[in-house]
């Protein structure tokens, strides 16, 4: 292979490594929001009225 083609190749990898770490950061951040959420509704269910 060029030196070209090898960068382009490892330039990709890179990107996908990173745009993964992110989206899997990101699922953890929302996840813990979504529970901390339903704590608190659960915690006040008495004061809903529904």
């Amino acid at each position: 292979m060029n030196e070209k083609t090898y960068k382009l190749i490892r330039n990709t990898a890179v990107g996908n490594l990173v745009i993964g770490i992110v989206t899997l950061l990101s699922g953890i951040a929302i996840g813990i929001l979504l529970i901390v959420s339903g704590a608190r509704l659960f915690k006040n269910k008495s004061g809903l009225m529904i």
